[in-house]
């Protein structure tokens, strides 16, 4: 527990001192909206502008204000709201892909990936006030256009109409977490059963039976893609989903935790470099490494999940096991943290132990505030 207490400390010091400050005075444009990188220097990068990171950013300030943060998160979060509000959304209600840094259009794309990050940062500034039955009711008018001109009739979402494949299942992962934003904010209405229907699609479909594991890519009707891609399995992915299979228990009612014990299972058991004890990008199938690079989000995911299975278990070895999981996540976290600018990271760490010199991409900001949440509640700080 007092190491626990300690790491809460750094990541308190490292996110309100260093990171949120700095992702609010660079990071945000004065002319509107989030930049999508910052490079090492400490300098933006010009870049046009995933709606994503928009959503990202916002919802990265409201958790920071919810967390207890006095800087103006307030401010921060309408920043990125208003931009995307304003500059996403195209004629038909869905959210455009991409911008210039000015709002000129530049994709018409509505990804569903993006759509649900639009609902999950919704979500999060109903629930910190910063609007009301509006905000409501935008975000049912997505879910409702969605499942009228994507609705796969196996269960989840088609990626286009017309129809685009392979399928994913990461938008859903996304979609499942936005939903129960919403519900967890008090609004069920669609989206408690909306929420039910993409877990009774992961635990039937999307899963593999044999592993645990949770796949990447299918075809029409949610059967593993033919060829490597329905092959892939991602770690990270397997401790994001693990984490929302047991949040659906509280939120929801349901009983999930054979599931999201199993596919942790299989990330810790196949996914960890047994050299930088991080996290890998991807495996095939059967366990084996098909991408040993690791990426800081997918570390970030680890040690939520371990941290919130730890402090749900009841048997004092198997607790331990978590801890001390989420103990080797954490200090992986701090080797991609460790940059000249305070509050940047490196995003990729390679399998010969470098770093590549590139710009801090915004979007990861999400990932370390959602983890860094769990480690102040942990360590007694939130």
């Amino acid at each position: 527990m007092a190491l626990l207490e300690a790491q809460a400390r750094w990541a308190r010091e490292w996110l309100f001192e260093a990171a949120l400050p700095l992702w609010w005075s660079v990071g945000a444009d004065p002319a509107g909206g989030f930049h999508e990188k910052i490079a090492l220097d400490g300098m933006p990068v010009a870049a046009s502008r995933r709606i994503r990171v928009q959503a990202r950013q916002a919802y990265a300030f409201l958790e920071a204000g919810r967390l207890g943060w006095d800087g103006p998160w307030r401010e921060a979060a309408r920043h990125g709201l208003d931009f995307l509000l304003a500059h996403y959304r195209r004629p038909d209600g869905l959210f455009r892909a991409l911008v210039a840094p000015d709002g000129r259009p530049l994709d018409e794309t509505a990804d569903l990936y993006d759509q649900a990050f639009v609902l999950f940062a919704l979500a999060h500034a109903y629930t910190a006030g910063l609007g009301g039955d509006e905000l409501v009711s935008a975000a049912q008018a997505l879910v409702r256009q969605l499942e009228a001109e994507r609705g796969n009739p196996v269960g989840g979402f088609e990626e286009a109409s017309p129809r685009v494949l392979p399928l994913r299942s990461n938008p859903h992962m996304h979609l499942l977490e936005a939903h129960l934003a919403w519900v967890a904010a008090g609004v069920r209405e669609p989206f408690a059963g909306v929420a039910r229907d993409i877990v009774a699609l992961a635990v039937t479909r999307l899963i593999d039976p044999r592993t645990g594991a949770i796949g990447e890519y299918y075809d029409g009707d949610w059967r593993f893609a033919a060829g490597e891609s329905g092959g892939v399995r991602e770690p990270g992915h397997q401790f994001e989903w693990a984490y929302l299979l047991d949040h659906v228990g509280p939120v929801l009612g349901l009983d999930h935790r054979a599931a999201s014990r199993r596919m942790y299972g299989f990330g810790t058991r196949f996914g960890i470099d047994p050299v930088r004890k991080a996290a890998m990008f991807a495996l095939d199938a059967a366990g084996q490494v098909s991408d040993p690079r690791a990426r800081l989000w997918a570390q970030t995911e680890r040690l939520r999940t371990a941290l919130i299975f730890a402090g749900a278990e009841s048997d004092a070895a198997i607790r331990a096991d978590y801890v001390a999981a989420a103990e080797e996540a954490f200090e992986v976290v701090r080797t991609f943290l460790d940059v000249p600018v305070k509050g940047l990271w490196h995003e990729y760490w390679l399998a010969d132990e470098s770093f590549p010199e590139e710009a801090s991409p915004a979007s990861s900001l999400y990932h370390l505030v959602s983890a860094f949440a769990v480690v102040l509640k942990s360590g007694g700080l939130a």
